[in-house]
């Protein structure tokens, strides 16, 4: 479908990154990049999560290092995924005002999602998820990390799964993502019963 300019008219994938995204989705049109694990990742974690707690304090209930970077062996795209837990990532002025004050950039806003939040770093490439005390989404991404950890059978099947969809062009990184959700979801079902 294409409007009044020949333009094909927005998927609703599209729309719904537009609609969480603050200042314009960053475009990738191609392949994602994905890399060997690399040994400096979680030390770039540990940099990270030391400013994120210096900036934050006691607000910080939880930080963890997250996603495929956190996954020894697994290759990644070269993003730091960290988890910062606080008390209700709804109430932006108890913790916004201070991450832009420290160089951090508020890049998604979800309040249909766990009202999740993301924030992108001034020094390293980091995607900093922020939800609040409680919320299941916080156990399930710890899950489905410690149990690629420990299962070389699923981590070996969400690395397949990864370099066969890294591949594929792809104009927004979270198409990528919502193309592994399958994977996922079944490791995390067997993640919880192993």
């Amino acid at each position: 479908m294409s409007d009044s300019d020949g333009r094909s008219a927005p998927s609703a994938g599209e729309l719904r990154i537009k609609a969480a995204t603050i200042g314009e989705p960053q475009r990738v049109d191609g392949p994602i990049e994905l890399r060997a694990y690399d040994d400096e990742w979680p030390g770039l974690y540990a940099q990270e999560s030391v400013r994120v707690v210096d900036v934050l304090g006691d607000r910080v209930l939880r930080l963890e290092h997250v996603g495929s970077t956190s996954v020894p062996g697994l290759a990644a795209k070269p993003i730091i995924d960290m988890l910062l837990v606080v008390a209700d990532s709804s109430a932006e002025h108890g913790y916004v005002p201070p991450m832009e004050a420290a160089g951090y950039v508020l890049r998604i806003r979800e309040p249909d999602w766990y009202e999740h939040r993301l924030f992108k770093g001034p020094g390293a490439n980091i995607n900093l998820h922020v939800f609040s005390a409680g919320c299941v989404e916080i156990e399930r991404m710890l899950r489905f990390r410690d149990h690629l950890r420990a299962n070389d059978l699923d981590r070996e099947l969400y690395l397949r799964t990864k370099r066969d969809l890294a591949s594929r062009p792809w104009k927004y990184v979270q198409e990528y993502a919502d193309a592994k959700t399958e994977v996922v979801e079944a490791i995390i079902v067997r993640a919880g019963t192993a």
